[in-house]
């Protein structure tokens, strides 16, 4: 099944190779991880700004920025959607305090 992330990510891969000049993502990962992660930093803050606001518009708007820039910062480290999502799976269903301990055992 071809997923909205699964699209999202093929154009984000075509982006690496793509004229800064005229693709905002190719400038990203031109600028390198530095800049990605600094756009991440501003998307996470404006997502809690909204949500402290409480205007359901713009958490959604704020949200759907920050995970783009998340995209970016995955595919800028050649890591896949699918690969956090199977990740999220196979801690579904396990204690959040459970699965931090198992961490800190590692």
């Amino acid at each position: 099944m071809d997923t909205t992330l699964d699209r999202l990510a093929e154009v984000l891969e075509s982006r690496k190779t793509a004229d800064a000049g005229t693709s905002y993502v190719a400038g990203l990962y031109r600028e390198g991880l530095d800049a990605i992660l600094k756009k991440m930093g501003e998307e996470a803050v404006e997502t809690i700004i909204a949500a402290k606001g409480g205007r359901r518009e713009a958490v959604i708007h704020e949200t759907a920025d920050l995970w783009f820039h998340t995209l970016i910062m995955l595919s800028h480290l050649n890591l896949k959607p699918s690969e956090v999502l199977a990740e999220l799976d196979r801690r579904f269903g396990q204690s959040g305090l459970a699965e931090k301990a198992a961490r800190r055992k590692q």
